[in-house]
C-alpha cells in the first residue's frame, strides 16, 4: 500500500515536472519570437526617426518594464498572503499588467513619430516657398532639395538629404520622392510629393505648385490647431473620468483599508477591479475616438 502511495506521488511529481518543463520551454519560445518580431518592427521605426539605438535594447527595456509592472502589481496587491485561489488571480492579473507593459516602448515609439511628423510638416509649409523661390532663382529641383537639406532643421533636413543621397547612388528621382513619402507618412508630404512628379511629368510651374501647396499645408494646421481647442475639454474630461476611479479607489485603500481591503483579497473583488479596469480602458478609447477629428 505504502508502495502504491509513493508511485503514486512520484508519477504525479515526474507530471508536474513535465508539464512545467513544457509551460516554460514554451513560454521560451514565445518569448523569443516575440523579441525577434519585435525588434524587427523597432529597427525599422527607429530607422524612420533617424535614431540610433540598437533594437534589442528596446526589447529588453519592454521586458524590463513588463517585469517591474508584473512584481510591483503583485505586492500591491497582497503578494502571497490568502488562499490558493487569491494568489492565483493576483498572478494573473498581474502578468496581465506586465503584458501591458510589453506595449510601451512601442507606443513611444509611435508617438514619437507622430511628434516629428507634425515639426515635418510644419517646417514643409516654410520650405517649399524657398525651393520655389529657388526655382525662379534657376536651380534645379534636386539644388532646390539641396539648399534646403544644407539650411534646414532636422527632421526636414534629414529626409531631403536622404531623398538626396538615393539619386546620388541611382534611385530616380521619382522613387526617393516615394520612399520618403513612405518614411514620414504625412498626408501633407503625400500632397507636395504627388504634386511634384505630376508637374514634372506634365511641365507644369513646379514655384507656382510649391506656394500653392503651402499655403494649403498652413490652412490645414490652422484648422487642425482650431480643431484641438475646440475639443480640449472633450479631451480633458476623457481624462479626468479616466482617473477618478483609480484615484478614489487609492485615497479608499489608504484612507479606509477596512473599506476597500475586501477588493483586493478575495478573488470576488479582484475580478470586479478588473472588470472595471477594463471598462475604463474601453471608456477612454471610445472619448477618444469621438475627439479626435481627422483634418
Amino acid at each position: 500500500m505504502h508502495a502504491l502511495s509513493a508511485a503514486a506521488v512520484l508519477l504525479a511529481g515526474l507530471c508536474s515536472t513535465g508539464l512545467c518543463f513544457a509551460l516554460l520551454r514554451a513560454l521560451s519560445s514565445g518569448a523569443a519570437r516575440y523579441e525577434g518580431d519585435y525588434s524587427a518592427r523597432t529597427a525599422h521605426a527607429l530607422e524612420d526617426l533617424f535614431l540610433f539605438v540598437p533594437p534589442r535594447r528596446i526589447a529588453e527595456a519592454a521586458w524590463i518594464a513588463g517585469a517591474v509592472a508584473a512584481f510591483l502589481a503583485f505586492l500591491a496587491l497582497g503578494a502571497f498572503s490568502g488562499g490558493g485561489a487569491q494568489v492565483a488571480v493576483r498572478a494573473l492579473f498581474s502578468l496581465a499588467l506586465g503584458a501591458l507593459m510589453l506595449l510601451a516602448p512601442g507606443r513611444l515609439l509611435a508617438l514619437l513619430r507622430a511628434r516629428r511628423r507634425a515639426r515635418l510638416e510644419a517646417q514643409l509649409a516654410d520650405a517649399l516657398p524657398d525651393m520655389g523661390n529657388a526655382l525662379r532663382s534657376g536651380f534645379s529641383i534636386l539644388q532646390a532639395v539641396e539648399h534646403v537639406a544644407e539650411n534646414g532643421e532636422a527632421p526636414i533636413a534629414q529626409e531631403f538629404a536622404t531623398l538626396l543621397h538615393q539619386t546620388r547612388v541611382g534611385v530616380p528621382f521619382e522613387e526617393a520622392l516615394r520612399n520618403m513619402d513612405a518614411r514620414v507618412g504625412s498626408e501633407d508630404l503625400s500632397l507636395a510629393a504627388l504634386s511634384i512628379e505630376t508637374a514634372r511629368r506634365t511641365g507644369g510651374n513646379l514655384a507656382e505648385v510649391f506656394d500653392n501647396i503651402a499655403g494649403t499645408i498652413r490652412e490645414r494646421i490652422r484648422i487642425r490647431g482650431r480643431v484641438r481647442t475646440l475639443t480640449a475639454q472633450g479631451r480633458l474630461q476623457g481624462v479626468v473620468l479616466s482617473l477618478m476611479p483609480v484615484l478614489v479607489g487609492l485615497g479608499l485603500h489608504v484612507l479606509e483599508p477596512g473599506l476597500f481591503g475586501p477588493f483586493l483579497h478575495s478573488a470576488t473583488g479582484l475580478a470586479v477591479l478588473a472588470a472595471t479596469a477594463a471598462l475604463l480602458v474601453l471608456g477612454a478609447l471610445s472619448i477618444r475616438k469621438i475627439v479626435r477629428i481627422d483634418v
